[in-house]
């Protein structure tokens, strides 16, 4: 009986000494995890207190201290790291570590990082969004780059960047309305002239092919919306040029007209000015006709027929 006391004795004694130099271990190690730290070397820190983190919950109630520095810490350097990352741009780097610090700051109980690490995580996915939509529209994958344009409006719906690319990635695949819709959410928070002036574009595009395809009525509505938008000279050249193809003159006067106003010193100002001087002699109006043919009376191409047509309707 005394025997197996002794024994019994000697093995508490042993386990007692084997658990002093764990503890040991584990304390020197987390101390080279704070000279690394101290060091700025934070990639060997983080396997450090990781280390020390579990040799010190091995320890049971003495390793407890240690456990709970550790556990203090190690949600920090990962958040620190992910920031290295984010400055070195390595945008794909720092989202796996804010996720990763997130994760574990929740698990350890340390709120401030877990928050700051989310925010971070917030802002990384957008930035990264708009990074994959802006590769995507450069190699006119406009589908692709819709969808990542998307994502950012989902997390931010005002961001006015995300909108205007949407709006050109929309309407260079066609989806006029739906380009239409991104432009004025831009306009509406903030992009007002850009906005419009892209819109503008997109419909003053549709008159054009409208005109080309003999689509006159349509030309015009289109082209009156472009201007509705923006003020556009080629607007009124296309509701002129599609109101004449529909004869409806004076509508054609008209737009031909403002065009002219707009653009006096334009290559094609002298044919618009012929054009506009025979409209107004079909419509009977011969002053109006002499002014304009008065015009061109100079010009190499139309001269001599202003000139003619001027005296005729002078007798």
């Amino acid at each position: 009986m005394r025997k197996l006391i002794l024994i019994l004795a000697a093995m508490t004694i042993s386990t007692a000494i084997l658990s002093a130099q764990d503890m040991t271990q584990a304390t020197d190690t987390y101390n080279n995890g704070v000279t690394a730290l101290s060091t700025g070397d934070k990639t060997s820190a983080l396997a450090y207190f990781k280390q020390a983190l579990t040799m010190g919950a091995a320890c049971g109630a003495d390793g407890e201290t240690l456990v709970n520095n550790c556990k203090s810490a190690i949600p920090g350097i990962i958040l620190s790291i992910g920031k290295e990352l984010y400055n070195n741009k390595d945008i794909d780097g720092a989202i796996s570590k804010f996720t990763e610090a997130e994760k574990t700051a929740k698990e350890y109980g340390v709120a401030d990082v877990e928050k700051e690490a989310s925010e971070l995580l917030a802002q990384m996915s957008v930035q990264k969004d708009m990074l994959d939509g802006n590769n995507a529209l450069q190699a006119k994958d406009f589908a692709a780059a819709a969808e990542a344009y998307k994502k950012v409006l989902a997390a931010d719906s005002t961001n006015t960047a995300a909108a205007l690319h949407l709006g050109q990635a929309l309407g260079a695949s066609g989806d006029i309305d739906g380009a239409v819709k991104a432009f004025e959410h831009a306009a509406a928070n903030g992009e007002e002239k850009v906005a419009n002036s892209q819109i503008s574009t997109l419909y003053l595009k549709q008159s054009v092919s409208s005109l080309k395809s003999g689509k006159y009525s349509e030309a015009v509505s289109e082209a009156k919306k472009a201007d509705s938008y923006e003020e556009n000279p080629q607007s009124y050249l296309i509701i002129g040029q599609a109101s004449q193809k529909l004869n409806k003159n004076s509508d054609a006067i008209e737009a031909f007209d403002k065009y002219l106003t707009l653009e006096p010193n334009a290559k094609n100002s002298p044919a618009i000015a012929f054009t506009v001087a025979v409209l107004y002699q079909k419509e009977g109006n011969k002053a109006k006709a002499i002014e304009y043919y008065k015009k061109i009376v100079n010009d190499p191409k139309f001269g001599a027929t202003a000139q003619k047509y001027i005296a005729a309707l002078s007798k």
